[in-house]
């Protein structure tokens, strides 16, 4: 898995606030706070990525939902980082055989953003107004300081969380390729995925088992891993960097936070209790969903019934909409909570499956039926013969 260069932790005083970031979502955070009035100062653990010539490490393109887009209005970041995003209607799923077939997102009109992580954090960095700091001091000295409250927004190799491991009873489980799309090679146990840049480029991001990266040695075993797995993509490709990274939708997160000090006036003995009342049965639900996504991108879209289904539950989604609803829509159209989202589509789901088992048996039935009322009606006929036939069919 991809691990990130630099990292965000929230330091929350009375108003002051203290900022050590990583991951995007730290500098979000920084954002609303400021927004609410808090003194932020911002400590980077890498140089300032605004003065920076070169922005050094490498990831996945930020895919840029409804939610995300909400939580970037509030902090009136919305149309400037929409501007410079590339829309994606649907996934384009490239087989074996270089074969492409589009899957849409949801109805016509919606889609996500491909937006560059680095332009968009240096916008959200420039949007708190706020000096940066780096950690990193010239004699390598540390930097210690002190606050009331510490709220971790470092991303999947959080350092608050490795701190906290340590206390007992923590528990912690030219355009060849169409820019439109959100490009992906699905391969059953990996698979390949890129997003559109505004330069006419892709950024490229291959998930695929630690076991399997292990197997691949040298700079020829790549490229023929490539034109083994991924043939089309061959011509398009400069230099090959294979990361394994997984993004979730932090960004709601903040805008939940906001939320609640809103309901309970800034009061945040009770902000945090309640936002972990609230947030905590839709994280553990969005993890779950992360996981679905991630077996659906690199196995689910390679199979005709889960093809067969999208079909289906679009047509039940147009008769009845508000009681059908896709997964997808749910989760990036919508701001439905997550575990709400879960619950709804495992009910849909089980409502969709026992309806098709059900037209199967009538069918079944009503055949039987036909063939035993009329059968008198039918040429004789032997059943080694009809089993010839049917084999031979």
């Amino acid at each position: 898995m991809h691990q990130s260069l630099h990292f965000y932790i929230i330091y929350l005083i009375p108003l002051s606030l203290r900022c050590l970031k990583k991951f995007i979502v730290g500098s979000l955070n920084a954002c609303f706070l400021a927004k609410r009035g808090f003194d932020v100062a911002v400590y980077e653990s890498r140089e300032n990525i605004r003065q920076a010539k070169v922005v050094r490490g490498r990831s996945i393109n930020l895919a840029l939902s409804h939610r995300g887009r909400q939580t970037l209005k509030y902090v009136g970041m919305e149309d400037k980082i929409v501007s410079k995003g590339i829309p994606m209607h649907a996934r384009m799923i490239h087989n074996v055989n270089g074969k492409c077939s589009p899957i849409p997102y949801g109805k016509k009109g919606q889609y996500i953003l491909s937006v560059d992580r680095a332009n968009l954090n240096k916008e959200l960095l420039t949007g708190n107004t706020n000096e940066i700091s780096s950690l990193n001091r010239p004699d390598g000295q540390k930097k210690e300081m002190q606050a009331e409250l510490i709220v971790g927004c470092d991303g999947a190799f959080s350092a608050v969380r490795k701190h906290f491991l340590r206390q007992s009873r923590f528990n912690y489980n030219g355009d060849v390729m169409e820019p439109s799309y959100l490009h992906i090679w699905p391969r059953n146990t990996f698979m390949m995925i890129a997003l559109p840049n505004l330069v006419r480029t892709f950024t490229c991001t291959l998930f695929m088992p630690f076991e399997e990266f292990e197997k691949i040695r040298s700079g020829d075993e790549v490229i023929r891993f490539f034109q083994k797995y991924f043939p089309d993509s061959v011509p398009l490709i400069g230099p090959i960097k294979l990361i394994f990274y997984f993004d979730s939708q932090g960004f709601e997160d903040c805008l939940v936070f906001d939320e609640i000090m809103d309901q309970f006036n800034g009061n945040l003995a009770v902000v945090l209790e309640e936002y972990t009342r609230v947030r905590v049965p839709d994280d553990h639900a969005i993890a779950d969903l992360s996981m679905y996504n991630y077996v659906e991108m690199r196995a689910h879209v390679n199979s005709r019934y889960f093809l067969f289904r999208k079909y289906l539950d679009n047509i039940l989604h147009f008769i009845m909409p508000k009681t059908i609803i896709l997964l997808y829509t749910m989760f990036t159209f919508t701001r439905t909570r997550y575990h709400e989202t879960v619950k709804h589509w495992h009910w849909q789901n089980k409502v969709i499956t026992r309806g098709l088992w059900l037209c199967g048996v009538v069918s079944a039935a009503g055949g039987m039926y036909v063939l035993v009322r009329y059968s008198h009606k039918l040429p004789s006929i032997s059943a080694e013969h009809l089993w010839t036939r049917i084999l031979a069919f």
